[in-house]
């Protein structure tokens, strides 16, 4: 059985937000992520490290984090 999950990668002011599939299995400890999977994780959080939002942009929604001032 399969379940779709939203994971979020945060690096610096970027968040990206992958859709993966969660892989439950008898025979294995569960929920456990493709390889497939594993591997876009990797390469969207090391694009958003090089700080090359277009490559981490291919397979995740990217978003820029804005501060907000606290109210004296």
């Amino acid at each position: 059985m399969n379940r779709r999950q939203e994971k979020f990668i945060h690096v610096g002011n970027f968040v990206a937000k992958i859709e993966v599939d969660l892989v439950y299995n008898e025979n294995s400890w569960s929920p456990c992520l493709s390889l497939a999977d594993a591997k876009k994780l990797d390469e969207i959080r090391m694009a958003l490290q090089k700080g090359d939002i277009k490559t981490a942009a291919r397979n995740a929604q990217i978003f820029q984090l804005t501060p907000v001032n606290k109210a004296a």
